[in-house]
């Protein structure tokens, strides 16, 4: 009887949690307005960055130089003064994201970022048809 009672009081909590965690991560319109006017490529890190987060920063930069429609910001997660935005893409280090404000379309491009760092070409190819893609 007291497992189960454990049991129901911890489902309890982590619901809640649950719940509110995903309250404070959506993304509505008039936060995001405050964070940028249009579309953007938001690098997030940490306050120590390693040797793949900067390779990632740099070939970003490159390939964003054929998209000058395009926004490259860097936010540091471990500022407190960035704490509302990396909530809201739940970003706690390095992470990648395609974002338009106007739609409020996200793409994560954090798993491809660490997957292809270490190929330069291939790196810049993928990320700029990724780029194409969001922006259409």
């Amino acid at each position: 009887m007291k497992k189960f009672l454990l049991l129901s009081v911890l489902l309890f909590v982590l619901q809640s949690c649950k719940k509110e965690t995903t309250k404070s991560n959506e993304l509505s319109t008039t936060n995001e307005a405050t964070f940028f006017e249009s579309p953007v490529v938001i690098q997030f890190h940490s306050e120590n960055r390693c040797m793949t987060c900067n390779k990632i920063e740099a070939l970003t930069l490159e390939t964003l130089k054929s998209h000058p429609e395009l926004e490259f910001k860097l936010v540091n997660v471990d500022d407190a003064k960035n704490e509302k935005i990396a909530t809201a893409f739940e970003a706690t280090g390095t992470a990648l994201y395609l974002y338009n404000p106007k739609t409020n379309a996200k793409l994560d491009l954090t798993d491809f970022a660490f997957m292809n760092a270490g190929d330069e070409e291939k790196f810049k190819l993928e990320l700029n048809q990724k780029v194409n893609e969001f922006i259409q």
